[in-house]
């Protein structure tokens, strides 16, 4: 693999802000990005926010078809660092759970847990009833990590965009992509 690479995976659940800024931040980053979008992401993004398909589709490097089982990303020959799916929707989380690869989103996670690679899912949903929680942990049980984007206050956030590239940010973290203007616990910053 002569450039690293990165699955990014946008599916249904509230939040389409999450998987956006992660295109968003990974161009500053030396790293391919592969992106997927659910049908669900779609409606989504439509209802939550002002962005155009083709303003998502421009910040990755190749973007792949839900329905293209045959995508590049369906296999493990194809190396990557991993996969970051943002936001996570419940019915997402119980298609990985339970290996079911019906769109190329849960084939490629699938691919990426049997390969042991990273698997970073931005699960959003509350409450959790019991199958949520017994899914999460069917994931964690096959080397997959639940991050659900929970704000952390301590970097005492001014808008809901620092929020949200914080948690993205400290997702990244998980693939060794150091990302830029990131507020950690104990550190010192002269930015405001």
């Amino acid at each position: 693999m002569s450039r690293r690479r990165i699955i990014v995976g946008i599916s249904g659940a509230s939040g389409f802000q999450y998987g956006m800024k992660a295109l968003q931040l990974l161009r500053d980053q030396d790293v391919e990005v592969h992106l997927v979008v659910t049908k669900g992401a779609e409606v989504t993004r439509s209802m939550e926010t002002q962005w155009q398909r083709q303003e998502v589709v421009d910040l990755a490097d190749e973007v792949h078809s839900i329905s293209n089982l045959g995508a590049s990303i369906s296999s493990g020959s194809f190396k990557t660092l991993g996969m970051l799916v943002a936001p996570c929707s419940m019915n997402s989380l119980a298609s990985i759970a339970h290996g079911l690869t019906s769109n190329l989103l849960t084939r490629a996670a699938d691919v990426i847990l049997k390969e042991r690679r990273r698997l970073v899912l931005m699960v959003r949903e509350t409450p959790l009833n019991l199958a949520h929680i017994r899914n999460m942990q069917s994931v964690t049980e096959m080397g997959g990590i639940i991050y659900p984007p929970v704000p952390a206050f301590y970097q005492q956030p001014q808008s809901v965009d620092e929020m949200v590239h914080h948690s993205v940010a400290r997702a990244l973290d998980l693939f060794d992509l150091d990302v830029a203007n990131l507020k950690r616990w104990g550190e010192k910053h002269n930015d405001k």
